[in-house]
């Protein structure tokens, strides 16, 4: 059974904005066990969970990386955990922290990604952002960044704010990026209930500089440690995906919550861009001859990631791109 859009699920936007956290403020939400919201997904041993039970460690090594996902299915709210990644080289290395329905639309799923990119020594990290609606996966709305502190040395928070009009993506409370849905997007926009899911996995084919660099499992086991676990929003049934917990409760509160970003967040959000943002599929020339249609071209952006890289976001000529099974990912020439 296909649905498009919010036609299989109604409440207003104005309660679901009441059970989200404040964009000009730290979020005041539960922090819960891991067992509360989450399950064993795969990778046997190589998930651990810590004595506190509010901790896990996942590992990758040369048998099997490791993942976990959460027992509830969710339509739209605010999904945050404290991630702190592999130390060392790093290299090929994916750890992804992420929502998504594939395994009940295999044909027309949805995602949102949090998507972390190893590298080799002496280089950082890199975050990958990503979103597909209704099986988009020929359009990928990736945008890759450099972070202001190495995210091996201690753990930082990563959130997703989902509503019905706009996603964010948040590292320490910092909006790093916002999607607001259009028109022209149509159904491309994430609207069907999806679960939360954590992974580590080895990424050698795809993941730093185009597949050059490989996981070394000399240097494994591969670490990715979570806490402060967050999931707070809707949940639906997954036997009638037409009723959400949602539906029971009160909807007669006044919405004091915005649903935008504030302007000192703004400020914070353009500033992050313009320092660390080193990819937006907007503006990929060898990808996508014309935007796709929700892109806002800037042309401050487009000059900076032009001078960063002129093959891609220029007239250049065009080089050897592939994919990745978990999705429809560009190769990127940097590492």
């Amino acid at each position: 059974m296909a649905f498009s859009s919010l036609s299989f699920l109604c409440f207003p936007l104005s309660f679901i904005l009441l059970l989200l956290p404040s964009s000009s403020s730290p979020p005041n939400l539960p922090i819960l066990f891991f067992d509360e919201a989450y399950t064993h997904l795969f990778g046997d041993d190589n998930l651990l969970v810590l004595k506190d039970g509010k901790s896990v460690h996942l590992h990758l090594d040369e048998r099997t990386g490791a993942g976990f996902v959460s027992h509830d299915l969710y339509l739209h709210g605010f999904f945050s955990a404290s991630i702190k990644l592999p130390a060392d080289y790093s290299a090929g290395v994916v750890v992804a922290f992420y929502m998504s329905n594939g395994d009940m639309f295999e044909n027309n799923h949805d995602e949102i990604d949090f998507e972390f990119l190893g590298n080799i020594r002496g280089k950082e990290w890199r975050v990958q952002t990503n979103i597909y609606g209704n099986g988009s996966t020929n359009v990928g709305r990736e945008e890759r960044y450099g972070l202001w502190f190495d995210p091996a040395e201690d753990f930082h928070q990563y959130s997703i704010l989902w509503t019905d009009s706009v996603i964010i993506f948040y590292v320490d409370e910092v909006p790093i990026r916002e999607v607001k849905r259009t028109a022209s997007m149509g159904g491309e926009f994430p609207s069907k209930p999806m679960t939360l899911y954590a992974t580590i996995w080895d990424g050698s084919g795809w993941a730093t500089n185009g597949g050059k660099y490989k996981v070394n499992y000399k240097y494994a086991p591969y670490i990715a440690q979570f806490s402060k676990f967050v999931l707070h929003g809707c949940t639906v049934d997954p036997i009638d995906l037409h009723f959400s917990k949602c539906d029971d409760l009160t909807q007669n509160s006044e919405a004091t919550i915005p649903n935008d970003i504030t302007t000192a967040k703004t400020r914070k959000m353009e500033s992050f861009r313009r320092k660390h943002m080193t990819y937006s599929y907007c503006y990929d020339r060898l990808r996508y001859k014309i935007p796709p249609a929700e892109c806002v071209i800037v042309p401050q952006e487009a000059e900076r990631l032009r001078k960063f890289d002129p093959v891609t976001f220029g007239k250049g000529r065009r080089h050897h791109r592939g994919k990745h099974h978990h999705s429809s990912q560009a190769e990127f020439t940097s590492a």
